[in-house]
């Protein structure tokens, strides 16, 4: 891409897929780039700017793939590289970024890098991995997936010695003291930049480095890495952006940025949850506590927000007694539960209420940072609790009412998991072909609210004020860049509600909605008085109106 702006992830709008689980177009049962290939003009259409890729590399996939078994490779059943390089080609021709997952923490016990550095202390791949005699070490370490695994250490009887790993027992973790490593690393990076990747969204950055008696997260030598990583590709590439993933408070991922030298964006997890609590308990406090407790980033660094992803609704950070809130909210069935969280899609989550899923949207689309929409979250798809780990999430993509959901051609057997089939969110009722026809589609809807949000770089780069109305129930917040001021006003109740506003200060301006360029009585110097529907909300622009200006609606425009 030409021109590019360095900023340009403030503005994105991005979508995360799996090559997977997208569309299949060899009917084979598994989707595949040349697939995904045929369905970028859906994604053009919605207007999403920036695709995540989960990893598609070789794996024998215990992890679904984040058991990387080779870096520079792409998964035979997915394509090869030249179909990875055609469908960068065709993202980028429709002004469509591509960022991918690189899972820096751990490989696959498969990688030849760790079936050579087993057979001898002498091998030169040896310190690529982190060894022990005792399983003692590092004991302050938290156990992160305490459903499956008893230990951080697991006993290797070829190296006859304890490797350490912080997921699954069968992903040893690599060690980033040894420089051979750090330039190995560096090396897949360019090799997948120089590709035409826009970026890597990085796995679990917090656990790279170990020292003893630390918990073994957030440590000094892992911002310094990310530092010399930052620089290694500011000197080399134009626009590239790192994505962490981080699993930890706001004040643990802050130095993530450092001052813009370390990832240019991190996930916002503690944020996700909260509104989730927010519309349940119908109350704004949650999530307007969740942003008082979020430092200032650099001004050219960002969050990402998200409601759902490939993962499981994490409650990592939540307390017990907020986790419990949630189970109860939204997960009562134990089978909807895994590790610390919840495996459901978006929709079912929501009880498949419209109503709750645009206000959901509307808050992650318009508070500080970049949105991300789950794939088949634009349409309402559903989930299926009986498949297990999270693949309940990673159904296919619901294209039409064809045979496997227009995915694939494939017997139905031999797809790499059953399409959705019950009778509120099976293929035959919520797909794209049916909401692509239906104006008033959730897919429909998505597309206006993205191009909205593209319209007004206040959603992007704008400061953030909350204004704190005495009726709980109504979360507002102003949102400023330059000379433009947003006011989104945002009804977390079942119920219908009144609001006062003190907007004394931007008195004369006339709020105009944004969805249907409908104008309302100006701002005066008394109380603005605003009613909602249940579950509603407003996007104002706060426009100074001339003073011959009284008409409502779109007439002036027409006349």
């Amino acid at each position: 891409m030409t021109n590019v702006d360095p900023l340009w992830f403030k503005d994105a709008v991005f979508y995360e897929l799996h090559v997977k689980a997208f569309c299949d177009s060899n009917d084979d049962g598994i989707g595949d780039f040349r697939g995904l290939i045929q369905k970028l003009d859906y994604l053009e259409w919605l207007g999403v700017t920036c695709l995540w890729l989960l990893p598609f590399f070789p794996s024998p996939l215990r992890d679904d793939g984040y058991d990387v078994s080779d870096y520079r490779g792409v998964f035979p059943d997915y394509g090869s590289l030249d179909d990875l390089r055609t469908f960068l080609q065709e993202a980028h021709r429709r002004g469509i970024r591509v960022i991918a997952d690189l899972v820096l923490n751990h490989t696959s016990d498969q990688h030849p890098w760790f079936q050579e550095a087993r057979r001898s202390p002498e091998s030169p791949l040896r310190s690529f991995y982190v060894w022990s005699d005792s399983e003692k070490k590092y004991g302050k370490a938290r156990i992160i997936f305490i459903d499956t695994e008893r230990s951080n250490w697991t006993w290797d009887p070829v190296a006859k010695q304890y490797y350490w790993h912080r997921f699954f027992s069968h992903q040893p973790d690599l060690n980033y003291d040894n420089p051979e490593l750090r330039k190995a690393m560096l090396e897949v990076m360019a090799f997948w930049l120089d590709q035409g990747l826009d970026g890597f969204r990085c796995d679990a950055v917090p656990y790279l480095i170990e020292r003893e008696g630390t918990i073994c997260e957030n440590l000094s030598e892992t911002h310094e890495y990310l530092k010399d990583l930052r620089k290694w590709i500011d000197e080399r590439y134009q626009g590239r952006i790192l994505l962490a993933e981080a699993n930890q408070w706001p004040a643990d991922v802050r130095p993530y940025f450092g001052d813009n030298n370390e990832c240019h964006m991190a996930f916002h997890f503690p944020l996700m949850p909260r509104l989730f609590m927010g519309v349940r308990s119908e109350d704004w406090h949650p999530i307007v506590d969740m942003f008082t407790h979020t430092p200032a980033i650099p001004d050219e660094c960002q969050w990402c927000l998200f409601l759902r992803n490939h993962d499981e609704l994490t409650l990592e950070m939540c307390s017990g007694e907020e986790r419990d809130y949630m189970y109860y909210a939204y997960a009562r069935d134990p089978q909807m539960r895994r590790n610390i969280g919840i495996a459901r899609r978006l929709a079912p989550l929501l009880e498949n209420d419209r109503r709750k899923i645009e206000l959901l949207n509307s808050l992650v689309f318009t508070l500080p940072g970049s949105p991300i929409i789950y794939y088949g979250d634009e349409i309402g798809m559903g989930d299926n609790v009986h498949l297990g780990d999270r693949n309940g999430v990673r159904t296919p993509m619901q294209w039409n009412v064809d045979r496997n959901a227009g995915f694939s051609k494939a017997d139905p057997s031999k797809l790499y998991l059953p399409v959705i089939t019950d009778s509120i969110y099976g293929y035959q009722t919520t797909n794209v072909e049916a909401q692509l026809q239906t104006p008033y589609s959730l897919a429909h809807w998505m597309k206006s609210m993205i191009a909205i949000r593209k319209k007004h770089p206040a959603f992007g780069r704008g400061t953030i004020e909350f204004l704190r109305p005495r009726n709980d129930k109504v979360l507002v917040y102003l949102r400023q860049y330059r000379d433009e001021t947003l006011l989104m006003v945002q009804n977390l109740g079942g119920s219908a509600q009144a609001v006062e506003l003190d907007l004394v200060k931007f008195a004369g301006a006339v709020p105009v909605e944004l969805f249907g360029e409908t104008r309302f009585p100006s701002i005066g110097d008394r109380p603005y008085m605003l009613s909602l529907a249940p579950y509603g909300y407003y996007w104002f622009k706060l426009r100074q109106a001339p003073s011959e200006e009284t008409a409502y609606g779109i007439e002036g425009s027409v006349i």
